[in-house]
């Protein structure tokens, strides 16, 4: 089957830059574009109009939420409330379990698939908050995302999260990091089966990965088991790390270190690696730089950056440049909802301009490299994230033809200025259509949306019962204002 992809803006890729064409065409056959152009591409045996749009890259999301969304809850809670979102130390030696049952963990996990879709991420790399498992995933779990990833048509980077310590709150309200070390060795361990389940299907949407959790919450043991692994099986290994004070000092604490220097111990600063979110080194902590950033440029350390879900949480890297002129690969990652690599695009921008103090602080561009060239590189994979002939057929195509979007000059600065990712008419992942007109052919949207609903209300409710006061879902998660009769 030989496709054209038709549209007023196609975001190319030429002599290893991205370049704009203008009523341009992409034709592809298979998994692979063999035509991109403005000339005649000849006879094809399907023809698609996406009109008035903007063809790009398929957008690539390396910290893809796979959860029914917390951020609402989490973000806005005072100081006070802060404490009621962890574990409380009873709750970690006495009464942890699972909040959802399998199936519905898969339900969760599926909610959170069809959002990237329906926002244009063709390419992801799973997150799901450990909050809410007795303690972290397991293999069965990422065979259940595999396969509804499969179903959807993304191209899935996977492997269940792991860790051998929980961020808890203490009776008296302190904080701390309490441990588990034999759960961490069995996480480590599902990872391993999750690794040999993915190689033998022979899919090339699905690769596995080892995603452990956060630093602070892995010992040096399994981190250097970890470090292990990847090597022996030449896998990615994403690890949340360099995005908080209170992850320095509980480091700093334990192992009288930085994260940076623990990571390094521990033989996981290479080029496998990737870093959310990678905003707290020297730089940012001591007010100069010593060396972090020359460190992870020349280990080729990628940062995955979240500007949209570390602005909402009162964060910002400073700043996106000066890690690409540094020479270290930026990808980009939502890690929240909505995973909307459009509107994040336009925080980082905006946030840099802000932080700088110029107006040409982060160009557009910049951010747009790192949702397509930036993640394809993390994930070493040259056929990604660039239109080009011999690249694989994963593409999207953003409307531009609402009158609430403005009059459009620079189409990428308009889309990023005046749109977001709801605008996604259509994508394409390794050749075959997964958004079409803006539907997910054979997906029932209602239905998905009530089920969402109803898995939110649980995921809610729990949090009465890990808070370390017992408070109700209500005192945790006040209204904006108050609800009457």
């Amino acid at each position: 089957m030989i496709t054209r992809l038709s549209a007023r803006y196609v975001l190319a890729h030429r002599n290893g830059r991205h370049v704009l064409l203008r009523d341009a065409h992409v034709v592809y056959e298979g998994d692979r574009i063999t035509y991109v152009g403005t000339g005649d591409p000849g006879p094809v045996d399907e023809l698609i109009d996406a009109g008035e749009a903007l063809v790009m890259p398929g957008l690539i999301d390396l910290d893809a939420l796979c959860d029914v969304d917390h951020l609402q809850l989490d973000s806005w809670a005072s100081p006070g409330n802060a404490t009621g979102l962890q574990w409380s130390e009873d709750y970690f030696r006495n009464r942890r379990h699972d909040v959802f049952t399998a199936e519905e963990r898969a339900a969760v996990r599926e909610y959170a698939l069809i959002q990237l879709a329906l926002h244009g991420v063709t390419t992801y790399m799973p997150i799901a908050a450990e909050t809410h498992s007795g303690w972290a995933e397991t293999c069965d779990d990422f065979v259940a995302v595999a396969e509804a990833g499969r179903r959807i048509g993304l191209r899935g980077y996977l492997g269940p999260s792991f860790r051998s310590g929980v961020n808890v709150v203490r009776a008296d309200g302190s904080r701390a990091v309490l441990f588990d070390e034999e759960q961490g060795e069995r996480g480590l361990r599902q990872a391993a089966a999750f690794l040999d389940w993915a190689e033998a299907q022979q899919d090339p949407l699905i690769t596995g990965v080892l995603l452990p959790c956060r630093v602070e919450t892995l010992t040096p043991d399994l981190l250097r088991a970890v470090a292990e692994l990847s090597a022996r099986r030449d896998v990615r290994v994403r690890i949340h790390a360099l995005q908080g004070l209170a992850e320095r000092q509980v480091i700093g604490e334990l192992y009288g270190c930085t994260p940076l220097e623990l990571l390094d111990r521990s033989g996981l600063i290479g080029p496998r690696t990737l870093i959310p979110h990678g905003i707290y080194i020297d730089r940012r902590v001591l007010g100069a730089d010593h060396g972090d950033l020359a460190r992870l440029a020349a280990a080729g350390v990628s940062i995955v950056h979240c500007p949209l879900t570390s602005f909402r949480y009162g964060s910002a890297l400073r700043s996106l440049p000066a890690y690409v002129e540094a020479g270290v690969n930026v990808a980009l990652g939502t890690d929240s909802f909505p995973p909307d690599l459009i509107r994040g695009m336009d925080t980082g921008v905006q946030l840099a301009k802000l932080l700088e103090g110029r107006a040409d602080a982060a160009p557009a561009e910049r951010y747009v490299e790192a949702a397509t060239l930036g993640g394809a590189k993390a994930l070493g994979r040259a056929d990604l994230g660039r239109i080009e002939a011999g690249a694989q057929a994963d593409l999207v195509a953003f409307a531009l033809d609402d009158l609430r979007d403005g009059a459009v000059d620079d189409p990428v600065r308009t889309l990023l200025l005046s749109g977001t990712a709801r605008q996604l008419r259509h994508s394409v992942v390794a050749g075959r259509t997964v958004v079409r007109n803006g539907e997910l052919p054979g997906v029932d949207l209602a239905a998905v949306r009530r089920r969402g609903q109803e898995l939110f209300g649980k995921l809610k409710a729990a949090y009465s019962e890990r808070d370390h006061r017992r408070r109700t879902a209500d005192e945790l998660f006040p209204p904006t204002f108050p609800a009457v009769d």
